[in-house]
């Protein structure tokens, strides 16, 4: 019987009793990895969000609803989790269903779709409110996102029976 001998070798080198073409295979596949997952994009999908349509109707008693559609063309949904108002320390967002009204921890704005916050579906409540905003005056409220920065909008005051086609 022969005696095997063990021989050192320095990690990373290849053996010398490995093919002669096998250290070139091993480095073409590494190439091609490299180069398709750079092809990968590089940067993450990310929601871009814009807020259009925006209205309150005037309050006629301390609560009052406001309204408005955030846009997102971006590639990855968010969800409006907060909203918040000087007008009052208690603004939630809420859903009616047939004649019952909820409150919503959160809403999914989608990846390149919208979220429509509009009368007889989900809206902005303000509740106690501190002064009541009359037709033609803005109230400032800041929508808070999952993912997106925080986006300020400006809901002018409306009639109190004022319900756009689509805003």
């Amino acid at each position: 019987m022969r005696e095997r001998t063990a021989v050192a070798r320095r990690p990373g080198r290849a053996s010398a009793r490995a093919p002669r073409g096998f250290r070139a295979v091993a480095g073409a596949i590494a190439l091609g990895t490299a180069v398709a997952l750079t092809g990968c994009s590089s940067t993450p999908e990310e929601p871009e969000l814009k807020v259009d349509g925006a209205f309150m109707p005037q309050p006629v008693n301390d609560m009052a609803a406001g309204f408005l559609t955030v846009h997102n063309s971006g590639s990855a949904a968010d969800k409006l989790t907060a909203v918040t108002s000087a007008l009052s320390d208690n603004v939630t967002i809420h859903e009616s269903k047939g004649q019952k009204m909820r409150q919503l921890r959160s809403v999914a704005v989608p990846a390149n779709g919208e979220l429509n916050l509009e009368r007889g579906g989900s809206h902005i409540m303000f509740m106690q409110l501190k002064e009541q905003p009359k037709k033609g005056q803005t109230v400032a409220v800041k929508l808070h996102f999952e993912k997106s920065d925080p986006i300020t909008v400006e809901l002018p005051v409306k009639e109190p029976t004022y319900n756009p086609a689509k805003h």
